[in-house]
């Protein structure tokens, strides 16, 4: 028998559409069988840690008996990587971490180890490291998104802007609108100046579009920039039209390069009203609108937005690093844990990015 490949010059009718969703389950089934891998990989390490402290506590043992466990086991399983004496100290750091074995199981098991590590090695309080672990599970961030995250402190920014939603916009919507926007917003992945002008900043933003979207946050799609609203026959261009996907409303964002001035909310409730009118869908909620500028007075914007009819929000932007030294962490980065752990052999290989 013949172990030629057969090629077909015409195949049978159906066999692309079955051969493209067989492809389909393929690729499921292999994003499944790795999250199994790394599933059953976290709870061994965190049983592991568990037993590491336990023992420790309970009968006396010192520090060496990790390095004689190290040892012990990669004797054993000469094979598998994971069990240097630094990433069984590890173990057990995740396992104080996170003493809920079922929260474990629930929910820290669908990250792979590194991101664990960047959790443990990133943050010291176990409210933050609550955070930033569901966030990475729900938006399916990788291991340098997370830490990029945590280093721009994401979490202290989110639902920081000043607003009036509680005010114009039912609930939960104003709960899910307020946590969409941030205070202040970083685009110093521009490589711009503290002196460029607004349509400057405008056009680096959409040419840089992908890392734009990352610091709005999830659930933004970007529609186009100097969208032409024409009332009355009169032409008006908003700066940035983006649609949110789970608030279900047009985001206007408007730019400023400078100081916030009361009178810029009219101009945006204009645009918002214009939008309302001519783009949104019956079934869209409210257009929200997101003034951006590079300071603000925050108790004049309070007041200026108390009385609005419009749902808008206040912010800041940053164009170039300036985050206070005591923010800043002078921890060692993941890059560097993950040389050391692999110059230890250390646990498995994740090499998304």
């Amino acid at each position: 028998m013949s172990n030629t490949p057969v090629s077909l010059s015409t195949p049978p009718e159906g066999y692309g559409d079955w051969l493209a969703d067989l492809k389909v389950r393929i690729h499921y089934a292999q994003q499944r069988a790795t999250l199994t891998v790394n599933r059953e990989l976290v709870l061994l390490y965190w049983q592991l840690g568990h037993e590491i402290l336990s023992r420790q506590a309970q009968q006396g043992w010192g520090a060496k008996v990790i390095d004689q466990l190290a040892q012990d086991l990669r004797a054993a399983f000469p094979d598998m990587k994971g069990f240097s004496p630094r990433n069984l100290k590890y173990m057990r750091a995740f396992a104080e971490a996170w003493p809920d074995e079922k929260f474990v199981q629930e929910v820290l098991a669908q990250l792979p180890w590194y991101h664990q590590l960047a959790l443990l090695e990133k943050l010291s309080s176990q409210e933050s490291r609550y955070w930033y672990a569901v966030q990475a599970i729900e938006h399916n961030w990788s291991r340098n998104i997370l830490v990029m995250q945590i280093e721009t402190c994401l979490l202290e920014r989110s639902g920081k802007a000043v607003s009036n939603f509680e005010c114009q916009l039912p609930k939960p919507q104003s709960d899910l609108a307020r946590e969409s926007l941030k205070d202040p917003y970083r685009f110093d992945f521009l490589g711009l100046t503290l002196d460029a002008q607004e349509r400057e900043i405008e056009n680096a933003l959409v040419k840089h579009v992908t890392d734009f979207l990352l610091e709005l946050g999830a659930g933004f799609a970007f529609v186009g920039k100097q969208v032409l609203l024409d009332v009355g026959g009169d032409e008006f261009f908003v700066d940035l039209l983006f649609y949110h996907l789970k608030l279900r409303c047009y985001v206007v964002i408007e730019l400023k390069a400078g100081k916030f001035k009361p009178e810029h909310l009219g101009q945006l409730g204009f645009y918002l009203t214009a939008v309302d009118a001519q783009l949104k869908h019956p079934q869209d909620g409210p257009t929200i609108g997101l003034l951006l500028c590079k300071s603000k007075n925050k108790v004049v914007a309070e007041y200026a937005l108390r009385d609005n009819a419009r749902p808008i929000g206040v912010a800041e932007y940053l164009l170039v690093e300036s985050l206070p030294a005591e923010l800043q962490t002078s921890l060692p980065s993941i890059e560097q844990i993950e040389r050391v752990l692999a110059t230890e052999g250390s646990s498995f290989e994740d090499d998304s990015q």
